[in-house]
């Protein structure tokens, strides 16, 4: 019986309410010096902020290696009813000290199984998602062997991959790796970011092999996100897909929290949804908050 894991345990699909489908309450890279999230006690205002705006459960992207502070995120979530999935994972290669990856070569796939099934180090939270990331336009060696790695570790265990698409882009080329040459389903793949390379043709393409379509990080300066993807989300809809859809907030850096001054999580909620139901209509919006991503996120765990 498929099950969404949190980090408190495995729950229906149906249970796990109001959600932001991609987002960060911890990260850390140096990409983005002194722009760190590792602040609990922002996460857990964050959190209390995204619950008391009516949101029930965030699903964590920062994966292996990125600051995630897995030990927290059990007690967050105790603390503030929001129920929280983490990722195992691994990101783009300038996202990490070169011994770090170093250290991975060989293993990944079984670091990536042993956090699904055995928990995070020492800290019993159990991973829910595989992330990985492709590149701009392109996929390198370091983006084929992680995802071989993740496509591995769903055949492993059935759970969901979640692809960070650079700027948007790359769609075709990640299924054609992991859904045509890896043989993940569709439907277990979910592509992020697709709102900041708005072009509906790939989208329609993409859509076509039953994979979640994820519209994140809206509000953000230089992307088509608020003004573009109302248009972009229906036309999926028109199309037909408007089954395969979620939305997220993306939050990397500690400026963009709404407890530091931007935008955060609970402006998915009080903002982009209203401006959806607009063009889309309640009912949809709705089950892309409500229904999909528990539907995106469970597994049929092994």
């Amino acid at each position: 019986m498929s099950r969404v894991r949190t980090v408190l345990g495995d729950i229906r699909p149906e249970d796990l309410g109001v959600c932001d489908a991609h987002d960060h309450l911890f990260l850390r890279s140096p990409r983005l010096p002194g722009q760190e999230l590792d602040d609990p006690a922002a996460a857990r205002a964050e959190l209390a902020a995204f619950r008391a705006a009516g949101g029930a459960a965030v699903v964590q992207w920062t994966p292996y290696g990125m600051g995630r502070r897995a030990a927290d995120l059990p007690g967050l979530s105790r603390t503030t009813g929001v129920r929280l999935v983490c990722a195992t994972g691994l990101h783009q290669a300038a996202h990490y000290a070169p011994q770090t990856l170093d250290s991975l070569r060989g293993r990944l796939a079984e670091v990536f199984v042993s956090e699904l099934t055995d928990g995070i180090g020492s800290t019993g939270a159990l991973a829910g998602l595989i992330k990985v990331a492709g590149g701009f336009h392109a996929l390198d060696p370091h983006a084929r062997w992680t995802m071989t790695a993740a496509a591995e570790a769903h055949h492993a265990t059935g759970a969901p991959v979640a692809v960070h698409l650079e700027l948007g882009t790359g769609a075709l080329d990640v299924l054609d790796l992991l859904c045509g040459e890896l043989g993940v389903p569709g439907d277990r793949v979910i592509l992020g970011h697709l709102n900041r390379f708005p072009d509906p043709v790939v989208h329609r393409q993409a859509a076509a092999s039953g994979c979640w379509l994820a519209f994140d990080g809206p509000s953000r300066a230089q992307h088509a996100t608020d003004w573009r993807m109302p248009e972009a989300v229906r036309a999926l809809a028109d199309a037909g897909f408007g089954d395969r859809l979620l939305l997220g907030g993306d939050t990397v850096v500690a400026g963009a929290r709404s407890v530091d001054g931007g935008p955060g999580m609970p402006y998915l909620l009080r903002r982009a949804w209203p401006r959806l139901a607009a063009e889309l209509g309640e009912e949809l919006v709705g089950r892309i908050f409500r229904e999909h991503p528990g539907r995106a996120f469970a597994a049929d765990w092994r």
